[in-house]
C-alpha cells in the first residue's frame, strides 16, 4: 500500500504496524524480543504492529531497534528555503509564520440613510 492523503489515520497506523511487523520478522526476531531491544512493553509493541494508537516515541524506539531510524529523513524531509526567503531572513531561522492580509470588501458610500 502506498501512503496518500486520502488515506484514514487508522488506515496509515495499520500500515506502519505491517511493514514494522515484515521488517521485524525479515530480522527474524519475536516480538518480545525487539520489545526488549526496543525499551518498550510487549503490549506497546503488540499494538503498534495491530495499528492502534501509541506514542510516537514508541515508533521511533522500534525504528532504532531495527536500525530504520535513518529513513526518517524520506518520511519529513528537511525543508528547502527560497532564495527570496534567504534574502529576508538573512541567516536567522524563520520563527512564525506570516498573516495574510484580510482583503477589503467594497462596500456602498456612507450616507445618513434619509436620502432617496
Amino acid at each position: 500500500m502506498k501512503f496518500i492523503n486520502d488515506l484514514s489515520d487508522d488506515a496509515v497506523l495499520k500500515e506502519i504496524g505491517n511493514r514494522i511487523t515484515q521488517y521485524r520478522l525479515n530480522q527474524d526476531k519475536t516480538q518480545a524480543a525487539l520489545a526488549k531491544e526496543a525499551g518498550i512493553s510487549n503490549r506497546t509493541m503488540a499494538r503498534v504492529e495491530h495499528g492502534d494508537s501509541v506514542q510516537a516515541s514508541s515508533i521511533i524506539r522500534i525504528l532504532r531497534a531495527l536500525q530504520l531510524v535513518e529513513n526518517l529523513d524520506a518520511l519529513i524531509p528537511a525543508p528547502a528555503v527560497s532564495p527570496v526567503q534567504q534574502l529576508k531572513m538573512q541567516g536567522k531561522q524563520r520563527q512564525r509564520a506570516s498573516s495574510k492580509p484580510a482583503k477589503l470588501k467594497k462596500e456602498a458610500p456612507w450616507s445618513w440613510g434619509d436620502e432617496e
